[in-house]
């Protein structure tokens, strides 16, 4: 006798089986060069998740990403310092991230638009320059600014940080799909789509804003505290760079925004072009300007918007084909027969 699985269980399945697999990929004796590639993978892929969330679902252009994590990274070794298990220190530098995010909801969501996305671009500005001037532990410091190493960094094998980061991603994707399929999902399409329309039929804007503002903090925190794990050093610079919102508005747009798949299929264009553009470190961000801009131009909906255009325009002139070669024939009048 067939058993035949629904749809939604044998998705399930086929999710858990590929999770299963990637698990087991670093045992199998995977290359360094490939764990690489697949670590950085999961490391953006729950980034890009968090700002689709943000920006495609809620319609929040969110540019303070970046501050997210550097706090969560330096919140990781600043405890490295006092001998706290890195795996607290990842716990703790999301939630660190996710209070930072509330504490400036206040201010930032009085702002709409346009000026929202420069409130929230000036945050990580405002923290590097703190950091710069702030020794938050004592001891020497390591390079320019106010950076610091981490402490017991040579303990962690790239498998255990493989391992952080497929967790971290799996749950990212996972949450995506939860919470679109909930009523914040629902509510977060009506705030987009019209705040003032929503608000007016009951829905609460500022809390489920906050609420996604505040999701997307604690699980890119989350990634950025892994990320400095694998890094073993934090300095203002590059932490609460312009860099780090680039890669995933990059990501976000090339897949597709308010896609699920589309953050998945970008992560891997932007990994691919991380390596690329490795050789072209003092103008790669211009060149991932150009790109970005390229492909709002070319592709407005993404790689995912494109490929189902495409499909569609297949499906429907494949239909128009069969339609016409199953087409009655045509009645001749007897005027037109004489």
């Amino acid at each position: 006798m067939r058993v035949t699985l629904p749809p939604l269980h044998r998705g399930l399945v086929i999710s858990a089986a590929l999770i299963g697999l990637l698990l087991v990929l670093p045992v199998l004796g995977m290359p360094q060069n490939w764990l690489l590639y697949l670590f950085l993978f999961f490391l953006y892929l729950p980034m890009a998740n968090m700002w689709n969330l943000l920006a495609g679902y809620s319609g929040l252009i969110s540019l303070c990403q970046a501050a997210f994590i550097g706090l969560a990274g330096y919140t990781l070794i600043m405890l490295s310092w006092l001998g706290i298990p890195f795996y607290l220190g990842i716990i703790a530098g999301a939630i660190v991230a996710a209070a930072f995010a509330l504490l400036i909801s206040v201010p930032v969501f009085r702002l709409r638009g346009i000026y929202f996305a420069i409130g929230t671009l000036v945050v990580p500005e405002a923290l590097r320059i703190i950091f710069l001037l702030w020794r938050p532990v004592g001891g020497a410091l390591s390079g320019g600014g106010a950076g610091y190493v981490l402490k017991g960094a040579s303990e962690v094998s790239m498998r255990e940080l493989y391992w952080f980061t497929l967790v971290i991603a799996a749950a990212s994707v996972l949450l995506m799909r939860v919470v679109l399929r909930s009523r914040l999902g629902l509510g977060l399409a009506a705030i987009r789509d019209n705040d003032t329309t929503a608000a007016g039929c009951g829905v609460d804007v500022f809390r489920l804003e906050l609420s996604a503002f505040v999701i997307s903090a604690l699980v890119t925190g989350s990634a950025g505290a892994v990320f400095y794990i694998y890094q073993a050093h934090i300095e203002p610079v590059s932490a609460f760079s312009i860099r780090w919102t680039m890669t995933l508005i990059l990501a976000t747009v090339i897949g597709g925004m308010r896609t699920e798949e589309g953050p998945i299929i970008g992560t891997v264009v932007v990994v691919f072009l991380h390596f690329l553009l490795a050789s072209y470190a003092g103008i790669s961000l211009l060149i991932q300007g150009i790109i970005l801009v390229a492909m709002m131009l070319v592709a407005p909906q993404g790689i995912v918007g494109f490929l189902g255009r495409v499909s569609a325009y297949r499906s429907l002139r494949q239909f128009v084909q069969t339609s016409l070669a199953h087409r009655p024939p045509r009645l001749i009048s007897p005027a037109q027969d004489s």
